[in-house]
């Protein structure tokens, strides 16, 4: 059974469910989601969660009943008069979005018919399993401006026992979420005083990024990337070329004006790459040129779909762009995605998957480069053997890419690493290069994130690890607690030497047991904990506490420091 499918048949058989319930029902959309459906409504009065169960009970019924789903094909005069027949104003509007020329559907379920594009499931008797989650405000369209709209989120499985598996996987995502985690930990915040979608890294999670951010270079140096630093402004002049101000507008920010002349905040690092290449003029033995920046950029998300770090408006993407002939693009593709996978497998990810998506009906450059493009991503996740599927016309118009996700520790999936051609900006800038041939030539130019953005990739990894981050990653790495005020010298002492050997420690002098200090520490997620009471002080040893482990016996303070050696490896 196709999980899309079954998904979208149960926000129609919710939908129909809810118009039988309750009068005056306007209907908006209702998708199939990565993890679930919705369905947006406007109703008399607010829904809660205590309706439910009236709902839930109304849909039972539907699927006992094993209504046939039927795909009505009707022209534009009949659709509109079903729609305003039936006073369904927002579906009216729905239907005008439909171009002119382009097959018009409907579906009936019994006595329900929406305005849909499905496909659905022969039958609702198909449904096995479902359960309604949360309802929540939705702006008609996501405009803020337009009214506020209710919409039910759900889930269905194709089993019982699948729908309790994501059950327990939603429990589990909560005691995860790194909204709350950030904060217990103290990780980072959004401050209303300086607007929503902004972080601040507070000093555990600036050490974190520090280490993700060092990590990240050293792997781009090995690879044969070289760094780039470049301005957080430009001219409007730079946006209109690259075609920004035509096609990105809606995402940038306000100008602002410098000695006359207006200047945008950067949403993309891309055009300032290519400043740095078209000061130089370069010959085809130069190629390839990969170059790497952490760029801060700027893009205007609305206030409803901000969301913790996931969804921000000032984020730190790990762009690359690399600038090859058509010979060389299909190895430093295969290069790119073998280095995806050598951080993804780094930070503890293994399971991959990914999406190509291919050349759209409108689309820029020769079709032999496009052919050739879509050819090398083919060939570089086969020669990888990562299960991708094909995403056919989802191309951008600038070139086709390879979307990979990376499943975290309860299942769910991240998109994350992109792969991106683009014929678009080599012909916008007029980027050449001197070939074999003593002419000039239109390079080939990749985009390529592997992590996305650091404040997502943060998010994403504190909910995979539920913020109990492994050795080398940790902000805290090692805490001694002393067992009484005697013990504060040596405990000092055994943290400057665990600081110098390259650990990053702390310790404890507050005035609380040890029990408390070890609570305290277990609360915080630190890998370690070194008790040292009169005993440990005059033998020179350690009572050594593990976070996954708890008490592991006394070793000596060389012992220690090998076992932190070993288990940090080459990642420290």
């Amino acid at each position: 059974m196709d999980l899309e499918q079954l998904r979208h048949s149960t926000a129609h058989v919710m939908a129909a469910a809810v118009c039988r319930l309750f009068d005056d029902v306007q209907l908006d959309i209702g998708p199939a989601t990565d993890t679930g459906f919705y369905y947006d409504f406007d109703l008399p009065r607010r829904l809660g969660p205590e309706d439910f169960e009236s709902i839930e009970a109304e849909m039972a019924r539907i699927v006992a009943e094993r209504l046939p789903f039927e795909r009505l094909e009707v022209d534009r005069g009949a659709a509109e008069e079903m729609l305003t027949k039936s006073g369904q104003k927002y579906k009216l509007e729905r239907l005008a979005d439909i171009p002119e020329g382009e097959t018009i559907t409907f579906y009936r379920c019994g006595d329900f018919i929406d305005l849909c594009r499905g496909p659905h499931l022969d039958s609702s008797g198909k449904i096995q399993a479902f359960k309604l989650l949360s309802v929540a405000g939705s702006y008609y369209r996501g405009i803020e401006t337009n009214p506020m709209l209710q919409r039910i989120y759900g889930i269905a499985g194709q089993t019982p026992k699948e729908l309790k598996v994501q059950l327990r996987q939603i429990e589990e995502a909560k005691k995860r979420d790194h909204r709350k985690l950030g904060l217990a930990l103290d990780l980072f915040s959004i401050q209303e005083n300086t607007g929503p979608g902004l972080i601040h890294w507070h000093p555990k999670g600036a050490r974190v990024r520090a280490i993700i951010e060092e990590f990240w270079r050293q792997e781009h140096f090995k690879t044969g990337y070289d760094l780039l630093y470049t301005p957080h402004i430009g001219r409007a002049g730079l946006w209109e070329k690259s075609g920004h101000l035509d096609f990105y507008r809606e995402n940038m920010y306000s100008p602002m004006d410098i000695d006359g002349d207006p200047y945008f905040v950067r949403p993309m690092n891309c055009p300032f790459h290519i400043q740095v290449y078209k000061a130089h003029k370069y010959s085809y033995r130069d190629l390839p040129l990969r170059w790497a920046e952490l760029g801060t950029v700027y893009r205007y998300e609305k206030s409803g779909v901000l969301h913790g770090l996931l969804r921000v408006r000032g984020f730190t993407q790990d762009d690359a762009h690399i600038i090859c002939t058509p010979e060389q693009v299909e190895g430093d593709v295969r290069e790119a995605v073998r280095f995806a996978l050598r951080m993804w497998k780094a930070f503890g990810f293994s399971e991959i998957k990914a999406h190509l998506a291919t050349k759209p009906a409108k689309a820029v450059g020769d079709s032999g480069r496009w052919d050739q493009a879509t050819r090398s991503l083919e060939n570089a996740l086969k020669s990888e053997s990562i299960e991708s599927e094909m995403d056919p016309g989802g191309g951008a118009f600038y070139g086709p890419k390879i979307d990979m996700k990376v499943r975290d520790a309860i299942g769910r999936l991240w998109q994350m690493t992109t792969i991106q051609f683009d014929f678009n900006m080599p012909e916008r800038f007029d980027m050449t290069y001197v070939g074999e041939d003593g002419k000039e030539h239109r390079p080939y130019i990749v985009h390529r994130a592997l992590l996305g953005s650091l404040e997502r990739f943060f998010g994403v990894l504190i909910e995979h690890y539920a913020g109990a981050f492994p050795l080398w990653l940790a902000p805290e790495q090692v805490r001694v607690l002393p067992l009484t005020d005697r013990q504060h010298e040596h405990a000092c002492d055994l943290r400057d030497r665990l600081r110098q050997a390259g650990y990053r420690s702390s310790a404890d002098l507050r005035s609380e047991t040890v029990n408390a200090k070890i609570r305290d520490a277990q609360l915080q997620k630190v890998p370690y904990m070194l008790v040292l009471g009169p005993k440990e002080q005059e033998a020179g040893t350690l009572s050594v506490r593990s976070r996954a482990g708890g008490r592991e016996g006394e070793m000596s303070v060389a012992d220690f420091l090998e076992r932190l050696k070993e288990e940090t490896g080459s990642m420290r």
